[in-house]
């Protein structure tokens, strides 16, 4: 990305069902859902949202291997999406293990989100 424009973060947390790449795709929606850019075509080459680059940095806690990167895209719905995983986020208690949710456990993943606009 040469020309970064636009930088939100987020958190998203799976409570139950241990699933990482829900708590990733909530990151994502809480870093870009309440917001709007209505010049960002005005900035990008050729006025295309085909060319905007979004770069969706992510801080796991845990289960790397386990996410869906092809989710997470699908979450940003212009532009050439590339996700970078680091370490970091939170993995804590829920209090409760509750298997009817899906749980193997009682913990509960949280993942932070910094998504980048740009060209």
């Amino acid at each position: 990305m040469d020309q970064i424009v636009f930088i939100e973060t987020g958190m998203g947390t799976d409570v139950h069902g241990q699933d990482i790449t829900n708590a990733a795709v909530r990151a994502v929606n809480n870093a870009v859902r309440s917001n709007s850019m209505p010049g960002i075509k005005n900035l990008l080459p050729n006025h295309s949202l085909d060319n905007m680059k979004v770069n969706v940095k992510l801080a796991l806690p845990c289960d790397k291997d386990q996410l869906d990167k092809e989710k997470v895209k699908k979450t940003i719905p212009y532009g050439q999406v590339n996700i970078e995983i680091m370490d970091g986020g939170m993995l804590t208690t829920s209090g409760i293990k509750l298997e009817d949710q899906g749980d193997n456990n009682d913990m509960m993943y949280i993942v932070n989100a910094a998504v980048e606009v740009g060209y």
